[in-house]
């Protein structure tokens, strides 16, 4: 089979947790959007499938999740990209941006996780519902996680933690029906990490790029197919990608300059 070896755009915003927080807290409930956040393995996934580009194309912000890629961007061809994990995107809105009488909905994680949350943040108005395992291969399962999303709208947060690439799929979805209204946010694992199921990697690894590696030493035989197999291509692929990087705004998003080439 011969690869695509088409260059391509990828348009990215250059926010950071401090920044894209007001963005988060102002964007209301009287349309839907929702926030991707790419990291080495989405930037694989988006090269290599044209669905996931498409869901990529339709999301309101893109907000880089991996300081590893954004440190290689820097050291590789200049381009300085702030750094918004969707973990820390996560906390930081359940912490500083929600109030006890916001609905939020919480798609991914099961019913325990759920409810600490909720006591941990004072959420009166949380709605969580955990697809079966599988869900994206059955179509009435799909159908079943979007009306139950859409039942709940508006809500202030839909956060959708049920991995890439379906999360991505749910929220492009929600997009096309045009029945939701609020802000979803594909934010993977996070649930997972807030609540001790998952650890995350000490700060000073996270600060220097190596959150990947303190994973694959404490997961191997899940993370690594991800990071040893997987993960390298991602140095062929970002030479032909093209960062095309949005300044901080609402909207409209206009680009900070002409389109910059990747490594």
């Amino acid at each position: 089979m011969t690869r695509d070896t088409t260059r391509r755009d990828f348009p990215i915003d250059n926010y950071d947790l401090d920044l894209f927080t007001p963005v988060a807290a102002a964007f209301g409930q009287d349309r839907f959007g929702y926030v991707v956040t790419p990291n080495a393995d989405h930037l694989i996934r988006w090269h290599d499938d044209a669905n996931f580009r498409e869901s990529y194309a339709a999301a309101d912000f893109v907000l880089m999740d991996s300081r590893f890629v954004a440190k290689l961007l820097r050291i590789g061809s200049g381009i300085s990209l702030r750094v918004c994990p969707g973990s820390d995107l996560t906390a930081g809105i359940l912490s500083r941006v929600i109030t006890p009488q916001d609905r939020i909905v919480i798609i991914g994680g099961d019913a325990s996780q759920a409810e600490e949350l909720s006591a941990r943040y004072g959420m009166q108005d949380l709605h969580h519902y955990n697809p079966p395992m599988g869900f994206a291969e059955d179509p009435q399962a799909i159908e079943t996680t979007l009306r139950y999303i859409e039942a709940r709208s508006p809500f202030r947060f839909c956060i959708l933690a049920v991995g890439t690439p379906r999360q991505e799929m749910l929220a492009l979805a929600l997009a096309r029906r045009g029945l939701a209204r609020g802000l979803a946010l594909c934010v993977g694992a996070s649930i997972n990490f807030l609540t001790g199921r998952e650890r995350r990697a000490p700060l000073w690894m996270q600060h220097v790029g190596l959150e990947w590696l303190y994973r694959l030493l404490h997961d191997p035989g899940r993370m690594a197919s991800r990071y040893l197999v997987r993960g390298p291509r991602v140095f062929k692929l970002l030479p032909r990608t093209r960062f095309l990087v949005r300044a901080p705004c609402l909207s409209p998003r206009p680009l900070l300059s002409s389109p910059v080439a990747g490594l």
